[in-house]
């Protein structure tokens, strides 16, 4: 995360902005933010096996993705990615 320094305060600007459960979802989103000039950054995880079984989706995907995105961007974000599908948004402090 980068931050910056104000009178020896830090200040992160990134945020989760969202989970997202497949891997063409994942590209779409990529491919979105990069056309639209919004920065982010992927933290991957695995699906543990009952997160697996449990699923709503049934899917077969073993990887879970969050993205992670400016404050700034995040109302912008949020218009677009509307309608993706497997995107779960996140909420949090910053109204996420």
């Amino acid at each position: 995360m980068s931050a910056d320094i104000f009178d020896d305060k830090f200040f992160h600007r990134e945020v989760a902005f969202c989970k997202v459960y497949s891997l063409d979802s994942k590209e779409k989103l990529e491919k979105l933010f990069l056309k639209n000039r919004i920065s982010y950054y992927i933290e991957w995880q695995d699906k543990s096996f009952l997160q697996r079984m449990f699923s709503k989706d049934n899917s077969k995907e073993k990887s879970v993705f969050t993205i992670c995105i400016n404050e700034a961007d995040v109302e912008r974000a949020r218009e677009l990615v509307h309608g993706i599908e497997s995107i779960k948004l996140r909420k949090n402090e910053h109204n996420v």
